[in-house]
């Protein structure tokens, strides 16, 4: 595994890993500033690094999505036939969350959302008066630059939403000497706005099932290759039924979903793992049976078979 991030000098660095039975070890780190972006030098770092820790004990190279990771990867499948190169689940689950979070009435919102959490914790006194109404509950404070945390941020709102609006409409508010305020006057025609909260619930229908398969993707304490491939069809099925089956209100929504799973995420690993799981299979015998699911099992067998003699 290659796990890359930037310093405090704005150095980009890659943390090299491996994971087995034992758990996930740290290898080594190296500088990769002056190269990072070609790929070529990446293919030629990850392709060195495969063959440090032995090929024959790998069964897939995983790293972010980044073009330059994309094509190394696939140099590295070329010249290795019996591995797999695979973008990280966890990753590419974000990029569809942040592209989700790109839709203009999301994105309007998600801004409204932030502007609302931002006046209360920068003023003392409603943030007080707040707390007194949600009996000391607070609200999730979200980044500018990650979808997920302006998720967790709409998901507190709501969960307080008569609570804020009372709060707002309430004679201790409009006596208070905030409520004069110009931008006081903006949050609260903005929370008394139907639209508002309409786009919030619509929100967390879409949201919701992607993050519960982040959550899964991300945890540490497991393996989820075998729990992906069923993980994003639940995460689709929720959504559909969230909305009741209206095709028009979250097609443009799974065309995102589609994008990203179809080109980066969905791999003949993840399909093999949805196949091999015992959970899965004795629960649904038709499995056996799917094309695509057998495909990506005996795709996966040629691949990591050295030998046509099994």
């Amino acid at each position: 595994m290659s796990d890359r991030w930037t310093s405090r000098t704005n150095r980009t660095l890659i943390n090299f890993l491996v994971n087995c039975p034992s758990g996930t070890m740290f290898v080594k780190s190296i500088d990769a500033s002056s190269f990072m972006k070609t790929r070529e030098k990446t293919f030629e770092l990850v392709n060195a690094f495969v063959e440090h820790i032995g090929e024959a004990n790998v069964v897939q190279v995983v790293s972010d999505n980044g073009s330059n990771y994309v094509l190394a990867g696939k140099l590295l499948e070329a010249k290795r036939p019996n591995l797999y190169w695979t973008p990280c689940a966890a990753h590419c689950i974000d990029l569809i969350l942040e592209d989700i979070g790109k839709i203009p009435r999301i994105a309007k919102n998600l801004e409204r959302a932030i502007q609302l959490t931002g006046y209360i914790y920068n003023h003392g006194g409603v943030l007080n008066m707040m707390r007194e109404n949600t009996k000391q509950r607070e609200l999730a404070r979200a980044g500018k630059t990650r979808f997920c945390t302006s998720y967790l941020t709409i998901k507190s709102i709501y969960k307080q939403k008569h609570n804020v609006r009372a709060m707002f409409t309430s004679e201790e508010w409009v006596c208070s000497r905030w409520a004069k305020e110009a931008n006081a006057k903006r949050v609260v025609e903005m929370i008394l706005l139907p639209s508002f909260w309409n786009t919030i619930v619509y929100v967390l229908k879409v949201v919701g099932p992607l993050v519960r398969v982040l959550r899964l993707v991300d945890n540490e304490r497991k393996p989820a290759m075998d729990y992906t491939y069923e993980a994003m069809d639940r995460a689709k099925e929720a959504i559909i039924k969230a909305f009741n089956e209206n095709e028009e209100k979250y097609s443009n929504i799974f065309k995102i979903i589609d994008e990203r799973w179809e080109c980066q995420l969905h791999r003949p690993l993840h399909a093999a793992g949805h196949f091999l799981n015992p959970e899965f299979f004795y629960f649904d015998p038709s499995i056996a049976t799917d094309h695509e699911i057998t495909a990506g099992l005996y795709a996966c067998m040629q691949r990591l078979v050295p030998s046509d003699e099994i």
